[in-house]
């Protein structure tokens, strides 16, 4: 018996049914509240069941048909989407969805750029992004929540491949006022007693802290803040000096005052910046083309808004 109904419209039903709404919906997919309209009328003449509810200003509520449809729909575009990708991998084409995480504290420097220049490279490509901290980059990769992630090499687990892209020197972020501005370079006895605004990330923070175990004593840190704008603010308003291995090419404060920068010496190793996949099966050709046009871009122009090391 040959099917009466597409995948567009099953589309469509699982996006009013999500949203609640044919002009969310819409605006969604990118098509006229009438043709939405038009394949849920197609649909219900088709399956011979009420799909929804109007309420309210004309909000739409799934009948119990139309909940137990919905998620025989979306395991239909799932199964259409992943036979897509595995015939663009056989013919070698990059199309189709990745899910790419990034740092949040390196996303708003990086992230745009690698995914304006993947885009255009390969326009059947479709990216989401993520802005999540090192713990959660690891964790979706590993549930398979995302396909590929921009973080650093801190406690990389087994069954993930970490590619290098760029190395990344540790720096001391100061105000021009602070006594330890004019240093050419700092040692961390140098910091002893000093303030210091940490970036209370997870895995970022112990990095740097181990500094202070290997002179045999603990910071003074007098703030705390998981958000680098606020930590830039922070230290430029004389909170303290904060330690970061994230140079960029704006020495400003969002607040517009002036930060200083001191090379780190004699303490944490410095630290690489790359891209983790997980090591179980062969990698789509659209996140293996991610990862080499990332590669590619760092190594002729340096990590976007970034200063060299």
């Amino acid at each position: 018996m040959p099917l009466r109904f597409t995948l567009r419209q099953l589309e469509y039903f699982v996006a009013v049914g999500e949203s609640g709404s044919v002009a969310q919906a819409s605006a969604r997919v990118n098509v006229s509240s009438p043709s939405i309209s038009a394949a849920i009328a197609q649909l219900e003449t088709e399956f011979g069941v009420q799909l929804f509810v109007r309420r309210h200003a004309h909000a739409l509520v799934l009948t119990g048909a139309g909940r137990q449809l919905i998620g025989e729909a979306r395991k239909l575009l799932a199964q259409a989407e992943a036979l897509t990708v595995l015939a663009s991998d056989i013919g070698g084409e990059v199309s189709g969805p990745i899910a790419v995480g990034c740092l949040t504290t390196f996303a708003p420097l990086i992230l745009p750029t690698l995914r304006q220049a993947f885009e255009t490279a390969h326009p059947r490509a479709r990216v989401a992004q993520y802005e999540l901290d090192h713990a959660d980059i690891l964790e979706r990769l590993l549930k398979g929540e995302i396909d590929i992630g921009l973080t650093y090499d801190l406690a990389v687990p087994g069954d993930v491949t970490f590619r290098p892209l760029a190395t990344l020197a540790p720096w001391v972020m100061v105000a021009p006022s602070h006594p330890l501005a004019g240093k050419p370079e700092i040692v961390p006895e140098d910091l002893l007693g000093e303030p210091m605004v940490l970036l209370d990330l997870p895995y970022s923070a112990d990095y740097f802290l181990t500094l202070f175990d290997r002179i045999g004593t603990a910071p003074l840190i007098a703030e705390r803040t998981r958000d680098m704008s606020v930590l830039r603010s922070l230290v430029a308003n004389g909170y303290g000096y904060s330690l970061i291995n994230t140079r960029t090419t704006q020495e400003d404060a969002p607040d517009g005052k002036r930060l200083a920068f001191v090379p780190l010496k004699g303490g944490v190793r410095p630290l690489q910046l790359g891209l983790v996949t997980t090591r179980a099966g062969y990698p789509r050709s659209v996140v293996a083309a991610f990862a080499d046009l990332c590669a590619a871009i760092v190594a002729r122009d340096g990590l976007p808004g970034c200063r060299p090391s």
